[in-house]
């Protein structure tokens, strides 16, 4: 069996990206010399890597058991390139999720911070809801991931990163900001525009209010923090969000906290990785930007 380096780092590539055009443009091959490199390592094996799905190529059970492996061999021998011209290895390729607050509030001066630090480091952010950046670092498809909520997935590590607040806030005009305190009873009758299922926001509100508001009216469901705070504004009904989401609104007086200390809403925020994921010098130089060491213990 003759597989190469470039058979693997196709097969990666083109797990990451979902599609053989996709992966010819990342690995800068024409789509036909991707095809066959990826076509010649699936015929050494004597086995499919990938189911399609639709249009996209999806890896099947061997394809995921064979991609990490596939990833450090590719890893290690650029590695092995650098130490051997006399460099350190190189930084490379990073690929992050981030959920939404996280990716619009924080990521670009931390992106800015590693880039002042590894002008050659090549980096991409994909920015989604906190299921969404799980379910990229379960498929390999982000390197790291960055969330507000909590993951349950068993082959992901959760690093606990930073403490976040977040706030129950209405428009300056709306009844309940200009009560000098507010009850639970108040948040009860009043209607409520929230992150949809699936965000880290909206399951820590969820688990916050669990018990003492029993029933909520939920006027709207948006995917965008932005999208909540103009709602609320326009005095639609009361948003929860990150206070560091906040502040200009805060700032020009069009919306109030509401003061709720019955409610637990403080938070964690969690960096993910893939326990089977080897650890590239990027990822390890980037988690240190982060505040964190590469070899931190994890929960989950």
């Amino acid at each position: 069996m003759r597989i190469t380096l470039k058979q693997l780092d196709v097969f990666a590539a083109v797990a990451r990206e979902g599609s053989v055009t996709r992966a010819s443009a990342w690995l800068n091959l024409t789509q036909s010399a991707t095809s066959m490199a990826l076509s010649d390592l699936e015929t050494q094996l004597g086995a499919k890597l990938f189911d399609r799905v639709g249009r996209r190529l999806q890896l099947n059970e061997l394809g995921s058991r064979l991609l990490p492996l596939a990833q450090e061999t590719v890893a290690r021998a650029s590695e092995i390139e650098d130490i051997a011209s006399g460099d350190l290895p190189g930084v490379g390729r990073l690929r992050l999720g981030a959920s939404l607050s996280i990716g619009n509030y924080l990521m670009p001066q931390l992106i800015g911070d590693y880039m002042k630090i590894h002008p050659e480091a090549e980096i991409s952010l994909d920015v989604g809801n906190t299921r969404h950046v799980i379910e990229a670092v379960k498929q390999f498809t982000c390197d790291i991931g960055f969330i507000e909520g909590f993951c349950h997935e068993p082959d992901i590590e959760m690093l606990p990163w930073i403490e976040d607040e977040l706030v129950i806030f209405a428009g300056s005009e709306h009844a309940l900001a200009r009560q000098q305190q507010v009850s639970a009873d108040d948040l009860a009758q009043a209607y409520w525009i929230l992150r949809e299922p699936g965000s880290g926001t909206r399951e820590v509100f969820d688990n916050a209010v669990a018990g003492t508001l029993p029933t909520l009216k939920v006027r709207l469901e948006l995917s965008h923090t932005e999208a909540i705070r103009r709602a609320v504004e326009a005095g639609i009904g009361l948003g929860c969000a990150s206070r560091l989401t906040l502040q200009e609104s805060l700032d020009q007086g069009r919306i109030k906290v509401l003061a709720t200390p019955f409610l637990n809403l403080r938070r964690s925020l969690f960096v993910l990785r893939h326990r089977s994921k080897y650890q590239t010098r990027g990822m390890q130089q980037f988690l240190g930007t982060c505040g964190l060491d590469a070899a931190a213990p994890a929960r989950g």
